[in-house]
């Protein structure tokens, strides 16, 4: 009883002012100062067995690829069947269906107990990361080394790309027409691969460049090989080992570059950083470190024994870092071609009109090391929870959906009666850069939709930061999201 009357005093001692300010203040807190304390074990249990699961799904999944084709194993493992299942029957409340595009992009969906015509919850984001792809014609010689010539997808910061190890995966199509899987890089007994950089003695003019220029994208050949063919008629004698290796582990020849898909992409794994463990460095958090809640999110409405209110649908996309081209990509008719199949072309453009969609995508973490390029007051911090951008684009918002205020204001009731920590951010201060998602890509379908993510350090590097407890709050987030729209 004391220990009650001691906190109302000390309740008591603050000045009106301060009480208005705890009212009217709009002030983030760092969510691990909620965690942890006397009791609270089950919370940063759930934190970090989140966090676990999610470093084995990235380094299982490193391309996009393998990242749908993990998710499509643990739809399957649930209980999800193909769409094409359906043979064209309007899904009943409580069915679970899914859609592998192409092998690179996936649609799932828990149908629920109101119309189709009433819309959807919808989790949108994308599996694809920037990386190195290999060009149709590779390999080549040159004294003595056997090189791999590439092409860089995405944004990247060349530079940032040589002197690390680098793994191989992709597909290849042999003369036969059989798909082989590549995964080479991974294992502690497989052999890696690097893009050699100049050493700081010989390096002054090199590094009178601008950063841009110091390494250039023609610059960016992987070392594959050094040891020549035991033939000495053979002009290229390290260009045809390393062929003759590939031909004996694959069955495939220099042809068969022209018709695959091969990805270079950091060797190492993901990791707990700092010596708390609170956060997890590692390749490919943007975009994945939302696709991964996003796809447990609607899992766990699966697992429900009841069928949500509203169909719950999950949308891992490719293609994102390079403008979501392609029949993969955002801006095709895959995603619409599957709600249309589960709702009937007739009611399509009503229901996505009466949709609701979070476009799961990263923000830009605020950093001390750079504060120049942020505006302090309107980014998102790391540790401070979900991430909610009203737009994104750049300059005069060029390239950006910018949700309406009701809308955002509905979400974040949802948010607030689900005790879920959120935070506003932007992509830096206006006209330092800027950058998209697929947001604007729904909007033009008429959904209503907002940019909605976890902060992000060092973003589109090799080796991308992210904090364990935004994990999981965008999970909570958008579980709360699909639940309660």
């Amino acid at each position: 009883m004391a220990k009650e009357v001691k906190t109302k005093a000390k309740h008591d001692d603050k000045t009106p002012g301060q009480k208005l300010a705890e009212e009217l203040f709009f002030a983030p807190k760092n969510c691990w100062e909620e965690v942890g304390g006397e009791g609270d074990e089950k919370t940063e249990k759930e934190i970090n067995g989140f966090a676990d699961s999610y470093k084995e799904m990235l380094d299982k999944g490193k391309t996009e690829r393998e990242f749908s084709a993990a998710a499509a194993a643990l739809l399957k493992k649930a209980g999800f069947v193909p769409l094409e299942s359906l043979n064209g029957k309007k899904p009943e409340a409580g069915a679970k269906v899914y859609e592998h595009v192409r092998g690179k992009a996936l649609l799932c969906a828990v149908i629920g107990k109101m119309p189709l015509r009433a819309g959807l919850n919808i989790l949108g984001a994308h599996v694809d990361s920037p990386r190195l792809d290999l060009k149709q014609s590779p390999l080549y010689e040159d004294c003595d080394f056997a090189l791999l010539d590439t092409h860089y997808y995405g944004g990247i910061k060349k530079y940032q790309w040589t002197a690390i190890p680098l793994a191989m995966h992709g597909v290849f199509i042999n003369g036969k027409g059989k798909k082989i899987e590549v995964r080479l890089g991974e294992n502690d007994k497989d052999p890696v691969f690097t893009i050699t950089d100049l050493l700081p003695h010989l390096a002054k003019e090199q590094m009178q460049k601008k950063l841009s220029e110091a390494v250039e994208g023609e610059d960016l050949d992987i070392l594959a090989g050094s040891r020549p063919y035991n033939d000495e008629k053979v002009k290229e004698k390290v260009k045809l080992r390393i062929l003759s290796i590939l031909n004996r582990e694959y069955g495939i020849t220099e042809e068969s570059f022209a018709s695959a898909e091969i990805e270079f992409v950091p060797a190492f794994k993901a990791r707990d950083l700092g010596f708390d463990r609170s956060m997890i460095g590692a390749y490919g958090h943007d975009d994945r470190c939302c696709a991964y809640p996003a796809l447990r999110a609607v899992l766990e409405i699966a697992s429900a024994k009841t069928p949500p209110e509203k169909t719950s649908l999950c949308y891992l996309s490719d293609k994102e870092e390079i403008g979501s081209e392609g029949n993969t990509g955002a801006q095709s008719w895959g995603f619409e071609n599957f709600v249309a199949a589960l709702c009937g072309e007739e009611n399509l453009r009503h229901c996505l009109s009466s949709s609701f969609m979070l476009s799961a995508d990263v923000n830009a973490a605020f950093d001390p090391g750079y504060a120049g390029v942020f505006d302090k007051q309107n980014s998102s911090y790391m540790g401070k929870g979900l991430v909610f951008a009203k737009y994104t684009g750049s300059g005069g918002k060029y390239g950006a959906s910018d949700a309406n205020a009701e809308y955002l204001s509905r979400v974040l009731s949802v948010m607030k009666a689900n005790g879920i920590k959120w935070q506003f951010g932007e992509l830096g201060k206006v006209d330092k850069g800027g950058g998209g998602t697929i947001a604007h890509i729904a909007a033009k379908m008429g959904i209503e939709v907002l940019d909605c993510g976890v902060p992000v350090l060092s973003m589109h590097s090799p080796f991308e930061v992210i904090s364990k407890i935004d994990l999981y709050t965008t999970f909570k987030g958008y579980l709360a999201f699909l639940k309660d729209m």
